[in-house]
């Protein structure tokens, strides 16, 4: 078996797919990339057995034919500290030697047998489901919600993205229990309903090699697994197992309280008064009247506090409502908007943070927040 590559383009293949390969497993083989070679056609995979991602490049000079696993460290090590020049990769079958020829040197590793490698998943035909969305639209959605999936071992279903998809829309959501994210597009053309929870690993891996233009990417889904098809990559995800909570009804359906305040502007005066928060509780408070917001924080154990005023559009009633810092900026800095809403009932329930501006009308972004409580 022998082929000659870019090694800037060979890199950037198994950049990507090196993401993949975890370390945490019980297989040694894991740890290497399954390299298959038919035609001018090199195919390249890799997996932890519950996400594979597998990668295809055209080549015009090949001989030969097999499948051969190589180091993925060693062989990615390598190739980071190359110029851009044609690499040939020369394999002995019988005894799995490969010579890396360079233009100024050889390279020689050992590989494995290709046969040792896990059996990649298959889309089971009877239980299949098909669609095809935009790039734009499925980075978005990921984008939107990552942030939000917890990480609970109890309920794994609570740790990816919840994908509904019906012929009026398509839902993002993601939720720890103490913040939920839906994020919903009406801009798409399908004719099935399907839904199922993609894990946040192969979420974020989808994420980092989608093109943010309005690609086609092709989507087929069985009971077990997500098949994920774009420019040259395939990423299989073993999908969550459960049924995903209602998250509707923690939704307020009318929130009297509604204020509108710049996003930059709180975002930033809330990083400065965290700061002088407790360590352990991150709480800060909301102090609401006409059209003023004072933001406060204070750590009694170390004497120490801060607040700071900021003009917001409220004429309801003084309101005083208290949340953790991190979560509100992390939800803050996801949205685009450049003002936001609260939707608040009162200081105890959860509070809605909207964006007041929209990219796209078919767009259609919620943001929700626990309060803690204010001792």
């Amino acid at each position: 078996m022998k082929f000659v590559i870019s090694s800037t383009e060979l890199l950037g293949h198994l950049s990507s797919v090196s993401k993949v390969i975890s370390g945490k497993h019980t297989l040694p083989i894991l740890d290497n990339f399954l390299f298959k070679l038919e035609g001018n056609e090199l195919t390249i995979t890799g997996t932890d057995l519950e996400t594979t991602m597998i990668t295809k490049i055209e080549l015009d000079n090949a001989e030969g034919e097999g499948t051969l696993a190589l180091e993925a460290r060693r062989l990615t090590n390598m190739l980071k500290e190359f110029p851009e020049q044609p690499l040939t990769f020369d394999a002995n079958m019988d005894n799995l030697n490969v010579d890396i020829l360079t233009e100024n040197g050889k390279f020689s590793i050992v590989g494995q047998q290709g046969d040792d490698f896990p059996q990649l998943p298959e889309i089971k035909e009877e239980e299949s489901k098909s669609i095809k969305l935009t790039a734009s639209i499925l980075s978005l959605g990921i984008s939107k919600t990552i942030f939000a999936t917890a990480d609970d071992e109890l309920r794994p279903v609570m740790n990816g993205i919840f994908v509904e998809i019906s012929p009026e829309n398509i839902t993002f959501v993601a939720s720890d229990s103490h913040k939920l994210v839906r994020y919903r597009r009406t801009d798409i053309n399908t004719d099935i309903n399907v839904k199922f929870i993609l894990p946040k690993k192969p979420a974020s891996l989808l994420k980092a090699i989608l093109p943010s233009d309005n690609t086609e990417i092709e989507i087929h889904t069985d009971k077990n697994n997500a098949f994920f098809s774009i420019n040259g990559y395939q990423l299989i995800s073993r999908l969550v197992e459960g049924e995903y909570p209602n998250y509707s009804t923690v939704i307020p359906n009318d929130s009297p309280n509604k204020i509108i305040v710049d996003r930059v502007s709180i975002y930033n005066t809330i990083k400065r008064v965290a700061v002088f928060s407790n360590q352990a509780s991150n709480l800060i408070k909301l102090k609401l009247s006409t059209n003023e917001m004072v933001i406060s924080a204070q750590d009694i154990d170390f004497s120490i506090s801060a607040y700071e005023k900021i003009k917001c559009q409220y004429d309801g009633d003084e309101l005083e409502i208290g949340f953790k810092s991190v979560f509100l900026n992390e939800i803050l800095s996801n949205l685009g908007s450049t003002d936001v809403v609260f939707e608040l009932l009162d200081a105890v329930r959860a509070g809605l943070i909207l964006p007041v501006d929209k990219n796209n009308d078919s767009e259609d972004e919620l943001m929700l927040l626990m309060p803690m409580t204010i001792n």
